[in-house]
């Protein structure tokens, strides 16, 4: 319902499209953050309860958190483009 009302003031172009491009980058960046925090965290837990498998986590996480970073990027350009 929502989102249905955001897309028709986007396609008429009034302050209410800047205003839901605005809310999503929001939303993106804080649930990237919280992703790539949520993955930092998980990973030093993991390296905590075995050591020796520290550079396979590192790896994992580094990986896993570019992808993050990477789709909320888009999204964020995404919301750009409207503002």
């Amino acid at each position: 319902m929502f989102l249905s009302i955001l897309l028709q003031a986007a396609a008429t172009g009034s302050g209410l499209a800047q205003f839901g491009a605005a809310l999503g980058a929001g939303i993106t960046v804080v649930g990237a953050s919280l992703g790539i925090g949520k993955i930092g965290q998980a990973a030093l837990e993991g390296m905590a309860r075995q050591p020796e498998a520290s550079g396979d986590l590192r790896m994992s996480m580094i990986i896993a958190a570019a992808l993050i970073e990477g789709v909320a990027l888009f999204s964020v350009v995404v919301c750009g483009f409207v503002i």
